[in-house]
């Protein structure tokens, strides 16, 4: 007999904080994906019928199976895609009251200006994310993005915002990186 260390549990999670911090397709996620892909499709012809449903089904089903879309691996982080999606829906807000403070005033207080934006390589994998999430907020749209030097250009109304722009947009890039990782852990540090 050889007197062998036993060997060392696997550390657990802390608490309950880490059971819930990320979220990994299961069959039940897989169903829900394809559900909701089938009436995206049905949304987008505008007719909730069984032909749509059925194509929206199997075109969810090639969709899953094809694997696109956040991988498995990484998961999808909740905390930090709720932070996403709070921030998005608050620039739509102030935006769109911003926007609407334009034009119904009778002075134009605009200044256009098209900014280039730097994004940090491991955010690169998101651009359609960002450009989504730019462009749906009034007085700010995507102009162009060249992925292989990382800059995005927008088009603003108001130029003398152009660096909280640039700070906003940086901000979006890496709740969008926290929120959907991509990658290798390795690649999603950077």
């Amino acid at each position: 007999m050889t007197d062998a260390a036993p060997p060392t549990p696997e550390p657990k999670p802390p608490g309950r904080a880490r059971k819930f911090a990320s979220w990994r397709p299961t069959a039940a996620g897989h169903i829900i994906t394809v559900t909701s892909l089938a009436f995206a499709w049905c949304g987008l012809w505008d007719d909730l019928s069984v032909t749509n449903l059925v194509v929206g089904t199997l075109l969810g089903i090639a969709i899953v199976a094809a694997g696109f879309g956040t991988s498995g691996a990484n998961g999808v982080r909740l905390v930090p895609l709720a932070r996403l999606l709070w921030l998005v829906a608050t620039d739509l807000a102030t935006s769109t009251a911003s926007v609407a403070w334009e034009v119904l005033t009778p002075t134009d207080y605009t200044e256009e200006a098209i900014i280039a934006v730097d994004i940090a390589p491991g955010s690169r994998t998101h651009y359609l994310l960002l450009a989504v999430a730019i462009t749906l907020t009034p007085g700010t749209a995507v102009v162009d993005i060249e992925p292989n030097q990382g800059i995005i250009y927008l088009h603003l109304l108001h130029y003398e915002k152009a660096e909280e722009t640039r700070a906003h947009t940086i901000a979006l890039a890496e709740l969008s990186r926290s929120a959907l990782p991509q990658g290798k852990k390795s690649e999603r540090a950077q």
